[in-house]
């Protein structure tokens, strides 16, 4: 996988690269890259995050094998593992965004950068469009 900065991902979206956050509800609802699509990996829960089962099956709904997608989360975690389960599923250009929104303690994330970003995701985009 190919792990890139904030800024190239912000990039590829303007070559026409799609933004899936792989980050919970409520962090997504606290503020994401515009015009990122939200499939969570791990759902937030009373006793904290536990693993969206439907996560392969949501994402193959959502995107054709041959999209071209950065993945993102929170600071980079989520990401690299949604890439590799993504890549054993037959996806092939994909671009995991290092740092993700949030930033990871050596670099900055997205929120950080400047780069457009939302607290609404755009019609089609959020989980709860998604997932049905």
């Amino acid at each position: 996988m190919k792990r890139i900065t904030p800024e190239e991902a912000a990039e590829k979206m303007e070559e026409g690269y799609l933004y899936l956050d792989v980050r919970s509800i409520p962090e997504f609802e606290n503020g994401h890259p515009k015009g990122a699509f939200n499939i969570p990996l791990m759902h937030a829960g009373k006793a904290g995050m536990s693993p969206n089962s439907r996560f392969m099956e949501e994402v193959t709904k959502a995107f054709p094998k041959d999209a071209k997608i950065v993945v993102g989360c929170q600071s980079g975690g989520r990401s690299v593992g949604a890439c590799g389960l993504m890549e054993m599923e037959g996806y092939k250009d994909l671009f995991e965004q290092r740092a993700g929104f949030g930033g990871n303690g050596r670099e900055p994330g997205w929120r950080s950068t400047g780069l457009p970003q939302s607290t609404t995701a755009e019609p089609g985009r959020s989980y709860l469009e998604l997932k049905d």
